[in-house]
């Protein structure tokens, strides 16, 4: 197994890298649950092409704020098949988000149904990682779904395989990591995760960043949610975005309190305190406060200082 500082890969049943291809998996069974959407009639579309392999999207409440953030995996290979859906959710609302789906399904024939035979991972690269892609067709008979990350190429590839595999079997020359090193990786790239970084009922899409992460269209139909958050891209005024941010010594998990205030030198509210682990994390912060010294109070008159990053994987032409 490849040492934790080594520059390769790693597969995590949600996670990131080392190994001698430069990839590395890591398993998130207790973070991240998967459901199977059946249904029973066809779903025609203009489309020629199929569909991606993966998508990245929310469910929103009425007054367009997020209530479930899901990346959903096509098993039907053509548009003549029935509709086989796989959905990823935070596994704390896997409950709440059947109930959801349920309750829009009215009376059409869908089956939605807990995944408990099937294992989730991430399969991260590192700096010599190599190209994944050749593994497809090597690897089918032992894999359910292999694709890319649909929310930004930073985060790798997905794997969901039958709990029976060994990915290191699927992923040659890799090294299975752990869930911690997964969401450091995630904390430095700014990528946003579960009911933690994105409160259900209270973070906003378009400030969770999910129009960078693919997980938005302006030009589909109407959905739940859509006025708010089109009328803010149209308008182009996001003030707060989700950005990483590294605090200035490592603290112990629970240390900071979700939500703290995070306030610039003068005192002022600069955003809040999401989530984190170790000396990184990320917050939602006011754009135009990030680049100058910021601190959050802890109790017992403590203060611990940050700083915040701009992600090198947000689109370049953007005024952020």
């Amino acid at each position: 197994m490849a040492q934790a500082d080594d520059p390769s890969c790693f597969i995590q049943m949600m996670a990131p890298y080392n190994g001698t291809t430069g990839w590395q998996a890591a398993q998130a069974a207790g973070r991240r649950s998967l459901l199977a959407l059946c249904l029973s009639f066809p779903t025609p579309s203009p489309q020629t092409a199929p569909p991606p392999r993966a998508l990245y999207t929310h469910a929103l409440n009425v007054q367009g704020r997020c209530l479930y953030e899901l990346i959903l995996y096509r098993l039907h290979e053509s548009q003549e098949e029935e509709p086989n859906i796989l959905v990823e959710c935070d596994s704390t609302v896997l409950d709440s988000l059947q109930k959801h789906l349920k309750l829009y399904k009215i009376r059409r024939k869908v089956n939605i149904v807990p995944c408990l035979d099937l294992s989730l991972w991430a399969i991260i690269p590192g700096e010599q990682s190599g190209d994944i892609s050749s593994i497809l067709d090597k690897c089918a008979d032992k894999t359910l779904v292999l694709t890319p990350d649909p929310r930004a190429e930073v985060m790798g590839w997905r794997l969901i395989t039958k709990k029976k595999e060994n990915p290191l079997e699927i992923v040659p020359g890799s090294h299975i990591g752990n869930i911690r090193d997964y969401h450091r990786h995630r904390y430095k790239q700014g990528i946003a995760e579960g009911v933690n970084d994105i409160p259900p009922g209270v973070a906003l899409p378009l400030e969770s960043n999910l129009a960078y992460m693919n997980g938005i269209s302006f030009t589909k139909g109407c959905y739940i949610g859509q006025e708010l958050t089109a009328r803010t891209h149209h308008t182009g005024v996001i003030r707060k975005r989700l950005l990483p941010v590294q605090l200035s010594a490592p603290l112990p998990l629970g240390s900071i309190p979700e939500g703290a205030a995070i306030l610039t030198e003068s005192g002022k509210s600069a955003g809040k305190y999401r989530a984190g682990g170790d000396e990184l994390g990320i917050a939602l912060l006011r754009l135009a406060n990030i680049n100058e010294p910021l601190r959050i109070s802890l109790p017992g008159d403590a203060n611990v200082t940050l700083t915040a990053a701009v992600p090198n994987w947000w689109p370049k032409t953007t005024n952020q």
